[in-house]
């Protein structure tokens, strides 16, 4: 479900990137209460075709929340080009109440960031969150950018590492530009993380990776950390962009039944329809229900998240959920298409 809210504020933080900040209604407080590292999707119509984007929540979890996101101009985005250049402060967007599972409630324990870009949203709000709640938790910061002029969030992460300077450990590294200290220029790929994770810390001792930013960061520093012995239940990922046609690995091609349907559980509410030929599951619902839940339709944000239960489907890409996840059957709709005659989708679990 959508909500009106009001853009409080918008920040210029780079050239290409703004944060906007929406006003929370007192009667809305609890629906906009979110977990470090979740994202809002927002909402908008042009020319009678919805469009809709979702931006990770950058701020810390208080009891008072503070709707904060990052948006980072994507060339020829529709939402990222009129947030950049078009809306105002006092302008109205529609807002979806916080999801996503790329968090982390704040513990005892050490912890490590290792975003590219954009990246550094949900990960600011979870370090942020930890650091200040919980006394015992340190928390590592391991970051990507193109240069020091396109480095979103600056001043919030330079916060944290004067007001924790002792449980806060920022590494930074520019990929087109030389530093006057610290790592030499150059990207993160998975050969140099597998060099520079056991020079910076630990890696064994390492309670638990949050990977963020472009697929190719995210794939490889995972590479990385399983070849240095990281348990995969320690890590977490979130992919910001996926280019069209990138697969998971390991997906495979599978014959669709002539004739098939999905059942689908939403708010309670059951319903059967036949799926069209090359449908997705979550098109075939939406054709039926508008109010199903979605955002990027690219197998990246995990918003139509649901329950298999019963069927056979095939995954075209998962970008979202985590291997637990899958094992446990759940499976994005956006990406399923049935394999047996009869599909059931539970929504509400």
């Amino acid at each position: 479900m959508f909500h009106p809210l009001r853009v409080r504020e918008i920040e210029r933080l780079t050239d290409d990137a703004v944060a906007v900040t929406f006003a929370v209604p007192p009667e809305l407080r609890e629906t906009f209460r979110h977990t470090p590292g979740q994202h809002i999707a927002l909402r908008r119509t042009v020319d009678g075709q919805e469009i809709r984007r979702t931006y990770s929540i950058c701020t810390p979890s208080t009891d008072d929340p503070v709707l904060r996101v990052g948006i980072r101009l994507v060339e020829e985005g529709a939402f990222s080009t009129y947030a950049l250049k078009e809306l105002m402060e006092g302008d109205t967007v529609e807002v979806m109440a916080p999801a996503g599972r790329f968090t982390l409630e704040p513990r005892p324990g050490h912890f490590v960031g290792i975003v590219g870009g954009s990246g550094i949203t949900p990960v600011l709000s979870i370090a942020a969150t930890l650091l200040a709640r919980e006394p015992d938790a340190r928390f590592c910061l391991i970051r990507s950018d193109r240069t020091a002029a396109s480095t979103m969030f600056l001043e919030e992460v330079a916060d944290l590492k004067d007001r924790y300077p002792q449980r806060f450990q920022l590494v930074t590294t520019l990929s087109r530009e030389e530093q006057q200290a610290g790592l030499p220029s150059g990207r993160l790929d998975e050969e140099r993380l597998r060099a520079l994770l056991p020079a910076l810390l630990t890696v064994e001792s390492v309670d638990g990776w949050y990977l963020c930013g472009p697929y190719g960061l995210v794939q490889g520093t995972e590479q990385a950390l399983r070849t240095l012995g990281v348990p995969r239940g320690r890590i977490h990922e979130e992919i910001f962009h996926v280019a069209d046609g990138t697969t998971t690995p390991g997906a495979t091609a599978t014959s669709v039944p002539a004739h098939s349907s999905v059942t689908a559980t939403l708010d309670g509410r059951s319903g059967n329809w036949p799926v069209q030929d090359g449908e997705s599951l979550l098109e075939t619902v939406l054709r039926n229900r508008a109010d199903a839940p979605y955002a990027c339709k690219g197998g990246v944000c995990g918003t139509c998240r649901a329950f298999l239960v019963s069927g056979e489907i095939r995954m075209d890409r998962n970008f979202a959920l985590e291997a637990e996840e899958v094992d446990a059957g759940y499976v994005l709709a956006c990406q399923s298409h049935p394999v047996t005659e009869k599909v059931e989708l539970d929504f509400d679990r």
